[in-house]
């Protein structure tokens, strides 16, 4: 490394640092920057410190307890859930316990209230309230479960294809179907896919949907079905 340095007589000096002297240099000048900068570095130190702190406190004292007081107070509304004509006190509450609507709205962020919304999205499919259903089901966050991600899809594909929206309907039966790869819902949904296709007139493409059902699910309740809806589509063709 050249320095340059200029004499009071305007003379230029140069000098060439070797490689022991430039890492000493460097030391040096670290050196000089932890001290002047001690208290601000402190302050950083203390300041991580204190927030890794407060998220372990809030996780501890405040999401656990809250998670926990969710999912005591949520079996009622299971209850109402299973029990036919109780839907609305499964979705409201009785008076004594909430329903799925408060613990959805009171205890974000937890499980209970994520599983909450695709309970009141199948219940307001139930009862007809089809945008309802869409708003519960969109606020679900996947949990990678090969159960409840693919039906909270076929359930938004059913509240899209009532409420005569054919394309994000189709974009739901797909994603369903391409989820999981299940005996007993992918079936199902690929059915309701060809049955959207065939809305659209669409025929080409539920004919695929209804073939895929029979080659690749043979054995499903709905392949027995398949005859008749192939047929009925590529009629069209």
């Amino acid at each position: 490394m050249i320095m340059y340095f200029y004499t009071p007589e305007g003379l230029l000096i140069l000098i060439q640092m070797s490689k022991k002297e430039q890492t000493n240099s460097r030391l040096i000048k670290a050196s000089q920057f932890v001290t002047e900068n001690a208290n601000s570095l402190a302050v950083i130190v203390i300041a991580i410190v204190a927030l890794i702190s407060i998220y372990f406190g809030y996780q501890k004292f405040y999401l656990v307890p809250r998670a926990e007081k969710a999912a005591n107070e949520m079996f009622r509304a299971e209850q109402y859930a299973a029990v036919e004509s109780s839907e609305d006190k499964a979705i409201q509450g009785d008076g004594s316990y909430p329903g799925f609507e408060k613990i959805a709205k009171e205890y974000s962020n937890t499980k209970s209230a994520n599983l909450a919304n695709v309970y009141l999205g199948g219940l307001y499919l139930k009862k007809g309230e089809f945008q309802k259903a869409v708003d519960a089901l969109g606020k679900y966050s996947s949990t990678g479960s090969p159960v409840v991600d693919p039906l909270v899809l076929g359930m938004l594909g059913d509240a899209y294809s009532e409420l005569k929206d054919y394309s994000k309907a189709i974009t739901y039966y797909k994603k369903a179907a391409d989820k999981v790869s299940s005996e007993f819902t992918t079936p199902l949904f690929l059915k309701k896919l060809g049955l959207v296709y065939e809305e659209q007139k669409d025929y080409k493409a539920a004919a695929k949907a209804y073939n895929r059902i029979k080659t690749d699910y043979p054995s499903s309740n709905e392949a027995s079905l398949m005859a008749s809806y192939i047929a009925r589509a590529e009629a069209h063709l």
